[in-house]
């Protein structure tokens, strides 16, 4: 990717932050439109079925590995220097976050990424629990939480650079990456053809996983086009939330980068696609209830995404997308964490109860209480779930 004519315009600053803005712009467009969602496929699945939203989020998460490994095939990317694979990783905070991160999405709603996205579109909910989140982030990357993310992210640290990529270290490369891309890619197409998904789920859900890899691409080519160093990246949520939040209280402090480009970015691609469907729709609390278990979902989610290295997107799709060990651990453990807090929370009604809830889980509370709970509808024994 030529860069050269555009740093020679804007500088180097500038377009790193053009770059995050274009990009986040495309996944805030494509997320909009196919309502890409880690935290509604989780509970999808939990519930015993694979429908529609687990089709968008595997097509946008094969999507995203398959367009990242191909890129590293052809030798157009290389991501040896990025975060989640040239520094020490850690497993403790992968699998403690990731579990905290899942509770939270449950709790809010929806992952960061998702939220920013509702916040555009009016959702008054979502636009305070990512503020909050965003808060939380920064109070675990430097303020009052960071000493416990510290030391719960030192119980178990991969150091060895081969041990972080899941590829390198079963001695394989980016082919079988892209191999194992196809066959996730042919499964969510699989689920998408049997529920008769609408053509912008289709769009969206494999434009969000290229924008991933064009954010990979950008920052790699920016990185060795520019004269200042520039970190190999891609979206994420936790880290760049913190960030534009401190941009607004703290501009001085702040380096105009990717993430600060990115965040605005996804709010307006999210913003225009609401406006030209129609989907603009103001909305708020309808109670203390849902005020609680918001704020306390966001805090779990800025601490957990934090100690995690990622969000449901950063870790869970930017870090899946080039086989890092940590990523790949915490978004298997974000699983595990939303599934068991929709049992608890939204299934069994045992916290954050309302009349609501009550009323719109009453079928799966009903069935978690009959015994079969943690199986999938079509493993329960014959009678079980009617």
């Amino acid at each position: 990717m030529e860069l050269t004519a555009a740093i020679e315009t804007i500088g180097e600053p500038g377009t790193f932050v053009l770059g995050g803005v274009l990009i986040g712009l495309l996944f805030g467009v494509f997320a909009q439109r196919s309502r890409f969602c880690l935290r509604a496929a989780v509970v999808e699945f939990a519930r015993g079925s694979v429908g529609p939203k687990m089709a968008v989020w595997l097509m946008a998460f094969s999507a995203a590995v398959l367009s990242t490994q191909a890129l590293v095939w052809w030798g157009t990317l290389d991501v040896s220097e990025a975060r989640q694979l040239a520094s020490a990783g850690s497993l403790s905070g992968a699998i403690i976050g990731g579990l905290v991160f899942g509770a939270g999405m449950i709790l809010t709603r929806g992952c960061p990424g998702r939220l920013l996205v509702l916040a555009a579109n009016g959702n008054l909910r979502a636009l305070s629990s990512g503020l909050i989140f965003a808060v939380a982030a920064q109070a675990s990357l430097h303020g009052a939480l960071a000493p416990a993310r510290d030391h719960l992210a030192g119980l178990w640290v991969v150091k060895a650079p081969s041990d972080l990529n899941v590829l390198t270290s079963l001695g394989l490369g980016s082919a079988a990456g892209m191999v194992l891309a196809t066959v996730l890619l042919a499964c969510g197409v699989f689920v998408a053809v049997r529920n008769r998904l609408p053509a912008w789920a289709w769009i969206g859900g494999l434009g969000v996983g290229v924008a991933i890899a064009l954010g990979w691409l950008f920052t790699y080519s920016l990185s060795y086009q520019a004269f200042e160093p520039v970190g190999v990246k891609s979206l994420s949520f936790t880290g760049p939330s913190a960030d534009t939040l401190m941009l607004f209280l703290n501009p001085s402090d702040q380096a105009m980068d990717f993430n600060i480009g990115m965040v605005p970015g996804v709010f307006l691609g999210s913003y225009l696609a609401a406006l030209i469907y129609r989907d603009l729709k103001l909305e708020g609390f309808t109670g203390g209830y849902a005020m609680r278990r918001y704020i306390v979902g966001a805090v779990l989610m800025g601490f957990g995404g934090m100690l995690a290295g990622g969000c449901a997107v950063g870790a869970g799709v930017t870090g899946g997308a080039v086989f890092a060990l940590t990523a790949w651990t915490a978004l298997f453990f974000m699983w595990v964490g939303a599934a068991l807090t929709d049992l608890v929370v939204d299934r069994w009604g045992l916290v954050f109860r309302d009349d609501a809830a009550a009323v719109e889980n009453a079928d799966a509370v009903l069935q978690a209480r009959r015994g079969w709970w943690f199986l999938p509808v079509w493993l329960r024994p014959r009678g079980a779930a009617e």
